[in-house]
């Protein structure tokens, strides 16, 4: 814990910068939720296949989750939100012609979550 997923459209391939981003994430998460870097997980998934809107548009998404034990207040999971959108910027470069919708949202695992 912290477990976080990022899903990016496969038309940022070439432009988004994710390990980079994971790793300049995972202090952000340390100082706004008081989580241990070495807990901080980060999965990227590919995704292939995206409609924005009524799909004629040249898109694309990243949406990061951030799934964390419970305890934390709503207003520190929304500035951790925030934070985890706005660094999204930073390791993304432009591409010609494309949209990019940038996402975050950070919410509390179920009672049922285990590691092991």
């Amino acid at each position: 814990m912290p477990q976080i997923t990022v899903d990016y459209s496969a038309a940022l391939d070439d432009a988004f910068d994710r390990r980079g981003y994971a790793r300049a994430l995972h202090p952000v998460v340390v100082a706004t939720v008081a989580a241990r870097t070495e807990a901080c997980k980060t999965r990227t998934r590919r995704t292939e296949d995206l409609t924005v809107g009524d799909g004629t548009g040249r898109d694309a998404v990243v949406h990061v989750e951030v799934a964390l034990l419970a305890g934390r207040t709503e207003e520190a999971k929304a500035r951790l939100s925030q934070a985890a959108a706005a660094l999204v910027r930073d390791f993304l470069k432009p591409v010609e012609g494309l949209t990019v919708h940038v996402s975050a949202e950070v919410r509390d695992l179920d009672a049922s979550y285990r590691k092991a």
